[in-house]
């Protein structure tokens, strides 16, 4: 009984150790294999690359070119990152303006061609892929895709060699974005809106005329071509337009200097006519003011005379004690006017008397 007790409790723990045993041979073939891929890869890559056909493609004129035109773009790609700093000028309010002010300064005067012209070209590719490409679908998919080839190997791995191959691939450690590029990225945007926020401000308080100028016009014909015109085809026009006016002023710089100084010469002389006529008109309605305020002062200088010499008057002035007295019961026109010259006789009345007396003795006596 203790010998099969025995032999019955080894036979488990000899499973146990076998098991054990082929995982980890079986791990350490997969390492091997793994490493002996690497090798042969690395082997055969340096022998295409150390290849005299590899060699003289990599050192033809070609190459030479591509190298150099890549250097270029890399010394403008650095120039215009040394841009980005904060201009000297500050705003019409005196407040510092923003690094993106030179920077996009820089980039819309293709100071550095090869760096704008790029930049051109990405936000152009950039739009049409939108407008024509899923990009959210596609990148739903291109993640279901990458994870499923995860799960599925990870799976098999676990299944014929007792550990997943995608854990094989796993960093020693998760890459991590530093806090402080976090505080730069954080500063950067910052600054990035401040950008836009100062400069519509400006834009609108005519800090730059030209800039309000064609702001207006950008808005004004916008207006109208978004009725009939796709956000997306918008957005090209104004991309190219951002993009291209600059290049087309930098390109002709002096005949658009010529015909902008005669425009300018043409509207300074029309102001001035029109501010010549307009002081013209301004000092005739002027006199013409000054007149009929003339006119109206000495009409009423004259009303008041007359009201001041009614009330000094004598009649006035008798007026008013007689108002005081008591007034007569009658009035001189009442009676009748005395006779001023003597009464006279008339001479029927006269003989008549006359033979009266010689007639009475009594009135003779």
């Amino acid at each position: 009984m203790s010998d099969s007790f025995s032999n019955d409790t080894a036979m488990p723990s000899i499973e146990k150790s076998n098991n054990v045993t082929g995982n980890n041979t079986a791990g350490n073939n997969m390492s091997n294999f793994v490493e002996t891929a690497k090798s042969k890869t690395s082997a055969a890559a340096s022998a295409v690359a150390n290849h005299p056909m590899t060699q003289s493609v990599a050192n033809g004129p070609v190459v030479e070119k591509a190298k150099i035109e890549s250097n270029k773009t890399q010394a403008e790609f650095s120039n215009l990152a040394a841009s980005r700093q904060t201009p000297e000028t500050p705003a019409a309010t005196g407040q510092q303006l923003t690094h993106y002010h030179s920077f996009f300064s820089s980039l819309l005067s293709w100071n550095n061609p090869r760096a704008s012209g790029i930049a051109y070209a990405s936000i152009v590719t950039f739009i049409f892929a939108a407008r024509y490409l899923d990009i959210l679908r596609y990148a739903f998919k291109l993640t279901w895709m990458t994870l499923g080839v995860t799960v599925l190997a990870e799976v098999a791995g676990k299944a014929v060699l007792s550990h997943g191959l995608a854990s094989q691939f796993r960093p020693k450690k998760y890459f991590t974005i530093s806090k402080s590029t976090l505080d730069s990225l954080t500063g950067d945007f910052s600054e990035l809106v401040n950008f836009f926020v100062i400069e519509s401000q400006r834009i609108v308080f005519a800090e730059n005329l030209f800039a309000t100028v064609a702001s207006f016009l950008g808005a004004f014909i916008s207006y109208y071509l978004i009725k009939f015109v796709p956000f997306w085809g918008l957005t090209l026009i104004s991309t190219t337009v951002i993009f291209i006016s600059p290049l087309i002023y930098k390109t002709n710089k002096e005949t658009i200097d010529h015909y902008v100084a005669q425009a300018t010469d043409i509207v300074n002389q029309q102001s001035k006519q029109v501010r010549d006529m307009a002081a013209q008109q301004a000092s005739r309605a002027s006199e013409t003011t000054k007149q009929y305020v003339g006119d109206y002062s000495h009409k009423a200088q004259e009303l008041i005379g007359n009201a001041r010499g009614r009330s000094n008057s004598p009649t006035a002035v008798k007026s008013e004690p007689a108002l005081k007295q008591d007034s007569p019961a009658f009035k001189a026109d009442d009676f009748p006017v005395a006779p001023k010259e003597d009464f006279k006789v008339p001479p029927s009345v006269a003989d008549s008397a006359n033979k009266l007396k010689s007639d009475d003795p009594l009135i003779t006596a």
